[in-house]
């Protein structure tokens, strides 16, 4: 009974100190991040670059994502209203899959945006090598990232731990999507990940 009971205990304990890791990861990713990221247009300041991070145009069930569609709708809003002048899309290229042309030719036919101020980013893979790629390849520091708001944070951790000057300008969340819970406990996890990366000092690409 002893060992069943050492058992139960350890499990208990492992418990808490994920619970633990959870919350603590998630508070200094919100508190670095505080007041990086905006909602309203009229509020955010100008850069000069804004980087759109890649999903898929179509979700699992083959309709439109409506995650994709909001993301192209923020960055098309930043380029209207004189807040940026390029806009770099950032995603997955793989064989017959291509996030930043699909992207980039719904910013142009769907919103308006010219194509010779977009910049296509095919080795987006994730949200860190986006991050990473906007500084080391295309040499841009002072960048609005856009994404939903969840992913706009983790993103923005990146931003700051590569010494970036990034905002982030959050798309309209899609509450009623298929994936929204799915997005959300992932989004939480992925967060504890950075920071636990980040602490150890490891590249998480």
């Amino acid at each position: 009974m002893r060992i069943v009971k050492n058992i139960f205990n350890l499990l208990f304990l492992s418990m808490e100190i994920g619970i633990l890791l959870i919350c603590l990861s998630n508070a200094w990713v919100f508190a670095l991040t505080n007041g990086r990221t905006y909602t309203k247009i009229s509020k955010i300041p100008p850069r000069e670059i804004a980087l759109v991070l890649g999903t898929s145009p179509k979700m699992r069930s083959g309709l439109s994502n409506p995650y994709f569609t909001k993301r192209m709708d923020a960055a098309a809003l930043l380029y209207h209203h004189g807040k940026i002048k390029q806009i770099i899309v950032s995603g997955e290229k793989s064989k017959g899959y291509n996030e930043p042309a699909a992207m980039k030719k719904y910013l142009i036919y769907q919103e308006g945006v010219p194509e010779d101020i977009i910049v296509e980013d095919p080795k987006g893979f994730n949200t860190y090598k986006s991050i990473l790629r906007c500084k080391d390849v295309y040499k841009k520091d002072d960048i609005i990232i856009v994404s939903q708001g969840f992913h706009n944070l983790r993103a923005l951790f990146f931003a700051r731990n590569n010494d970036m000057n990034a905002l982030g300008f959050d798309a309209q969340d899609v509450s009623k999507a298929e994936s929204y819970y799915r997005n959300q406990s992932r989004e939480i996890l992925a967060r504890v990940i950075a920071v636990v990366y980040f602490i150890l000092g490891i590249s998480p690409d």
